[in-house]
């Protein structure tokens, strides 16, 4: 059988509920209620879909 390649490594990012910008840890920490945390999967460059 083959092998299933390894799932993309994550990375943590923080966006405002409100308008969808991506904020700081900081910010995101000191507004929870207005803010998201959100994994994300990170491309290496020059594997990006186009």
């Amino acid at each position: 059988m083959a092998k299933k390649p390894a799932p993309p490594p994550k990375k943590t990012v923080y966006r405002d509920s409100e308008d969808g910008q991506f904020v700081d840890k900081k910010y995101a920490e000191k507004h929870p209620k207005t803010t998201e945390k959100e994994r994300v999967p990170v491309v290496p460059p020059g594997k990006a879909k186009d």
